[in-house]
């Protein structure tokens, strides 16, 4: 049986400019338990910079990070 915590939640940004995407992660972020995985979603390109520097500055790990026909892809763990 899977453990509520290792389920990924996930946030879609498509079509949305920064800052969103990276407000809605904090925010998903800020209603989970250490240890869980949030999956973000976005077609903003600077996302890239931003999602690297908020893992950086906020402790939070930034897992995988990939790029798929103009789609972002973020998989963060809450610290």
């Amino acid at each position: 049986m899977q453990k509520a915590k290792d389920a990924v939640v996930e946030v879609d940004a498509q079509g949305l400019d920064c800052p969103m995407p990276l407000l809605l992660a904090k925010r998903a972020l800020n209603g989970m338990e250490p240890g869980a995985c949030l999956r973000v979603l976005a077609t903003d390109r600077g996302s890239l910079r931003d999602f690297r520097v908020f893992a950086e500055q906020s402790g939070h790990a930034l897992l995988a990070s990939d790029e798929h026909d103009g789609i972002y892809s973020y998989l963060l763990k809450k610290r």
